[in-house]
């Protein structure tokens, strides 16, 4: 992710990348909604559909507020190292808060506008709490949940956006995510996998009956707007029109391709049918993977991402879940979790300069080992500060407001309880 807020000299206004940006940034919204809405409210059954698009909706409404109040200041803000302020170390400043100071006339380095640049940055704030309802659907209390995301959203991903993105310590450190393998995928993953702890599994799974989604259909619908999304999350990214976004955008198409068919052979070998939920899950897994890598890997590097990561999440929601008995009920840790952990190390084996460019990151397998090893070291910081800060929340909102529903709500959904309405009638 390219965050270089202003140069030496003024730039002036490229059309072309600000008109693909602006697209970019519509098509991450797209992830989110309807994306987000209907994937995760496929998944779910009828009685639920809606409390997951009504928390899906909280995010993208109250979100984006904290991102104009003091988002994106807190993660791309300068006025704590300019100052010289030992709060450099946890965000940017309040220089930027309310966007004081961003006018038309602030053009970054590639040519598009800073207000575009904020826009564009406030739908990877919304869609990176979107990810973490998967864990815990059909058994939150609307108000807990807001509260949580709330406080999650301020204190979990601003200090990870500007530790990655925005001049913190893990950029500096050399530690590549282009589009947010750490920033986002860990980060909400891990979080789902602490929430999913937390919160206890649903009374009525694994209690002899599968629960299954009660709408296959919207799982495809929902699917594929996230894959046309992803091209601007992942081409996006780089901020302009240019190769590297073409690369971006080839990468990311290759790769979720590749792992939406090595699922379904995975899935037709061991189970005897390709399923379509499967498949779509699949396609999910290697956009989440290839996420981190998409500015600095090529054609091959998408293939081996897009293969490793699917055989892994496939054991993680296959296997480790079963075996271990937690309810991670859409499968957030399982595929963004652990596809943005083994994403976020491939970047390290499968970065090249043939991308990257004269003098810049190569991966361990074109002989530097150097890059593998920042990537380990970011994502187990990622790893341990989103365990550390969702557990210290969760504990906080469960004790103040409560954050499960009753049995009797849940068993006859939240939906009519939490919401007054029906999907079906």
């Amino acid at each position: 992710m390219i965050t270089t807020i202003l140069s030496a000299t003024t730039p002036t206004l490229d059309t072309g990348n600000t008109a693909w940006m602006i697209v970019a940034t519509i098509l991450v919204l797209m992830m989110s909604i309807p994306g987000i809405a209907l994937f995760y409210g496929g998944l779910v059954r009828q009685k639920n559909v809606l409390s997951v698009i009504m928390q899906t909706m909280l995010i993208v409404g109250v979100v984006s507020l904290i991102w104009v109040a003091i988002g994106y200041s807190w993660a791309f803000g300068t006025g704590f190292k300019e100052s010289g302020s030992w709060l450099w170390f946890f965000m940017g400043g309040l220089d930027k808060a309310f966007m004081h100071g961003i006018t038309t006339r602030n053009i970054m380095p590639s040519g598009i506008p800073e207000m575009t640049f904020a826009m564009f940055q406030c739908m990877f704030a919304l869609i990176t709490p979107a990810l973490i309802l998967g864990a815990f659907a059909e058994r939150i209390k609307f108000k807990g949940y807001m509260v949580f995301t709330i406080l999650w959203v301020i204190i979990a991903y601003l200090p990870m956006a500007h530790w990655v993105w925005g001049g913190g310590f893990l950029q500096q450190m050399g530690a590549i995510d282009f589009a947010g393998g750490t920033v986002v995928h860990i980060n909400a993953g891990v979080s789902a996998f602490i929430m999913c702890l937390m919160i206890g599994k649903r009374d009525d799974w694994r209690k002899g009956h599968p629960i299954m989604p009660h709408n296959i259909t919207f799982v495809f619908m929902g699917m594929s707007f996230l894959w046309l999304g992803w091209f601007g999350f992942n081409a996006g990214s780089g901020l302009a029109a240019d190769g590297l976004a073409a690369n971006a955008f080839l990468v990311t198409h290759v790769a979720a391709a590749t792992a939406a068919v090595t699922w379904m052979i995975i899935d037709w070998t061991c189970n005897k049918k390709p399923t379509t939920v499967g498949a779509c899950t699949g396609a999910v897994g290697g956009l989440v993977a290839i996420t981190p890598a998409a500015g600095s890997t090529d054609i091959l590097g998408a293939f081996a991402i897009g293969i490793i990561t699917t055989i892994i999440c496939f054991i993680m929601v296959a296997v480790i879940k079963p075996k271990f008995k937690y309810d991670d009920a859409l499968d957030a840790f399982g595929v963004h979790g652990m596809g943005g952990i083994i994403g976020s190390i491939l970047t390290g084996v499968f970065a090249t300069r043939c991308i990257t460019g004269e003098g810049g990151a190569e991966g361990a397998l074109y002989g530097d080992w150097h890059q593998l090893w920042v990537q380990t070291v970011a994502t187990l910081v990622s790893i341990a500060f989103s365990v550390v800060v969702t557990y210290i929340l969760y504990v906080l909102v469960d004790k103040t407001i409560g954050m499960r529903v009753c049995r009797r709500v849940e068993e006859e959904g939240l939906d009519i309880y939490e919401h007054g309405e029906s999907a079906y009638n």
